[in-house]
């Protein structure tokens, strides 16, 4: 065969492959037999063989290549992949909807999209003008691990998408890989007739796959594809989430055959009833239907809270329960020095997971719940990552049991104890403590506050248990001995290099920033931006009375007073000076405070995407500032502050003759330098 006549019978095999893998990852409706496939398939590998010069990246036959991995790099998302609230009952759909008709106003229309919620492992696929260029899971939301290597091998994952209207410079894609449940039982079938270990169950499964470094051995497994939300889109595509999700099927992107448009949440709640009985047949692992506003002015306007969009929950179906033996108690200390019991069991198969222990919350629940050591327990796994005791099986109590007793000293410290003032937490009161040190020093390093990327929980251990860190602030002491950071495990020349530099960088966090790692009792990432805000620097709000502290709306008087008592105690005042002295920042803009308010009464869209803020922190501070920022724009915009690909509502702006500026123009006017 010539090389032209070779190229393109190369062309026609793609070509039918590709609409082979549509109708049976997207269409699910298969045009050939698997054997019929597979002859196109080996026609094409034989032709490219023959004519290396003629593959090219974006071939079915490219899906596996190169040597395995030596491991997985940590990429940034364009976009964070955020969680989404629970509910388990029908009246908390109806609150949410409620919420979300008091959010859009009395005379805005809106409807829902449904999906199911497949139990599989969230990623992100990025196309750029067509081709599938990276690949990344969730991680912590912000930072996930590449695995694009393996993402390739995933037949129903397109290398290149192909369809009418396709004209994005980038399409980020979000959605889960999961196995179908049939190919995952014949994958384990196989496993166990070889005498090796089966997986416990498709989503561990799939989660140990895609951590394989040999690409060759995912594309094996069978693993699936299917979307369920977006990230970075340029140019926008659509209105709304259903409209969005019917051109990416026509693309080649596999999208759920159950993803409805529903017009009321009572649609809403039918499509739940009907799926508790419906869920049991299907081809994947689900615990629940995610339930979302279609359209994405609509989201904007909603917004999200510091954890959660507010246009999204996900109802969550009943948890499954299993009945074990408690077989012994053991003690864990948190950062705050609360001490929490946690059952050892004898092992039990919950929802598909094989459970060894289970939280006992408190001493007071463990009263509540009269349980002892030896009881036969329920246990349940409604949402929470470690299990739950909910029951005692009083009547098969064996006559050997023994109560529970709380310890009389820290089980890490052999310090004293002491109940808080309503009885429910034991504490230790050390502030030394090692078991309490390694987890104010994982909390401290954690994304929502210093962001000190590669200190996790191994590390933090290493640090406490080696004396390299005694407090918080020792870790910026850490640069004048790097030799010492060599002696702990996996600790190399480039990961000490890495860590110095990412506890460096985190000496420019903001005040909220360090309030929130503090461990300060009842202040979280929205109150320390909120009193960070106000007070603009750590000696002002050091000066404030809790009388004072109490002005500010939100923080009431048990807020204030631990705020004030943190600030002017010893260890308190330590901390603060010696993370001063360490150089880390203890200042904020004064978003909050009483002055001018340029844009009283103003409607404000913001578009695109902005150099020095995040979307959340220009809504804040045109809050802050006395406007308002809305989602669509109107006659009633006030002005549209534009970045980087701004997107169809420049053009609508422009349309209606609506003012437009820029980041800078608008940073001069909110009195921002």
């Amino acid at each position: 065969m010539t090389k032209s006549a070779a190229a393109t019978r190369i062309a026609e095999l793609r070509e039918q492959i590709a609409r082979h893998d549509y109708a049976y990852y997207v269409e699910a409706a298969p045009l050939i037999s698997d054997r019929e496939y597979d002859r196109l398939f080996e026609e094409l590998v034989r032709l490219e063989a023959e004519h290396p010069e003629l593959v090219t990246p974006d071939s079915p036959t490219q899906r596996v290549a190169g040597a395995p991995l030596e491991g997985f790099r940590p990429v940034r998302h364009a976009v964070p992949m955020l969680s989404i609230d629970n509910t388990y009952n029908e009246a908390e759909l109806r609150e949410f909807d409620a919420r979300v008709a008091k959010g859009l106003g009395p005379d805005e229309p809106y409807a829902y999209v449904v999906d199911p919620k497949i139990d599989g492992v969230a990623v992100s696929l990025r196309y750029e003008h067509g081709r599938l260029v990276l690949a990344a899971t969730r991680g912590d939301g912000t930072t996930g691990d590449d695995i694009t290597q393996n993402a390739r091998t995933l037949r129903s994952i397109p290398l290149r998408l192909r369809g009418k209207g396709l004209k994005q410079e980038v399409l980020e894609v979000r959605g889960e890989i999961y196995w179908p449940i049939a190919a995952f039982e014949r994958f384990n079938r196989l496993r166990e007739s070889r005498g090796e270990p089966t997986f416990a169950n498709p989503r561990n499964g799939t989660a140990g796959t895609l951590k394989q470094l040999d690409p060759a051995t995912v594309g094996q497994r069978g693993l699936v594809f299917c979307a369920h939300g977006l990230g970075e889109v340029r140019p926008a595509i659509g209105e709304g989430h259903y409209e969005v999700f019917q051109t990416l099927r026509q693309w080649g992107i596999p999208v759920s055959r159950y993803l409805r448009r529903l017009a009321s949440i009572e649609e809403v709640i039918a499509m739940v009833r009907e799926w508790e009985q419906k869920r049991a047949g299907l081809d994947f692992a689900t615990d629940g239907l995610v339930i979302k506003v279609d359209a994405f002015h609509q989201r904007d306007l909603l917004g999200q809270t510091s954890r959660f969009p507010r246009w999204a929950i996900a109802f969550k179906f009943e948890s499954q329960r299993a009945r074990t033996r408690l077989v012994s108690v053991r003690f864990q200390v948190g950062k705050l020095g609360t001490i929490t019991p946690v059952a050892n069991l004898e092992p039990v198969l919950l929802a598909g997971t094989t459970v060894k222990s289970a939280s006992l919350h408190n001493f007071d629940q463990v009263e509540r719940l009269g349980v002892r050591i030896g009881d036969f327990v329920i246990i349940e796994k409604a949402g929470e990552i470690i299990p739950q005791v909910v029951e005692v099986d009083t009547d098969a109590r064996p006559a050997d049991t023994r109560p529970i007793e709380p310890p009389a000293a820290c089980p890490a410290c052999e310090s004293p104890v002491v109940r808080d003032e309503g009885g429910v937490f034991l504490r230790c009161v050390n502030p030394a403590c090692p078991a309490q040190l390694k987890e104010r020093l994982r909390f401290f390093c954690g994304r929502d506050q210093m962001d000190i990327e590669g200190l996790g929980p191994v590390l933090a251990e290493q640090l406490v248990d080696k004396g390299l860190v005694r407090s918080v602030a020792d870790l910026y002491r850490l640069a004048e001995r790097p030799d010492l950071l060599l002696g702990l495990d996996r600790m190399g020349e480039k990961s000490v290099d890495n860590l110095l530099a990412a506890i460096e960088a985190s000496k420019t966090r903001p005040l909220a920033r360090v309030l929130a790692a503090l461990n300060i009792p009842h202040v979280g990432v929205s109150t320390a931006q909120l009193l960070a805000g106000h007070f603009g620097d750590i000696d002002a709000l050091s000066a404030a009375s809790v009388e004072q502290l109490q002005e500010i709306p939100g923080v009431g008087p048990e807020l204030a007073a631990s705020v004030h008592a943190f600030l002017h105690g010893a260890s308190g005042r330590k901390i603060i000076a010696d993370l001063r002295a360490a150089g880390v920042n203890m200042t904020q803009p004064r978003q909050g405070a009483v002055g001018p308010r340029p844009f009283a009464g103003l409607s404000i869209v913001v578009t695109g995407t902005l150099r020095t803020f995040s979307r959340k922190e220009i809504q804040d501070l045109i809050a802050s500032l006395g406007g308002k920022a809305v989602g669509s724009v109107s006659r009633s915009t006030a002005f549209v502050v534009a970045g980087a690909d701004p997107g169809s509502k420049l053009d609508k702006a422009r349309s209606l003759g609506v003012e437009v500026i820029d980041e800078d123009e608008f940073r001069r006017r909110a009195g921002v330098v």
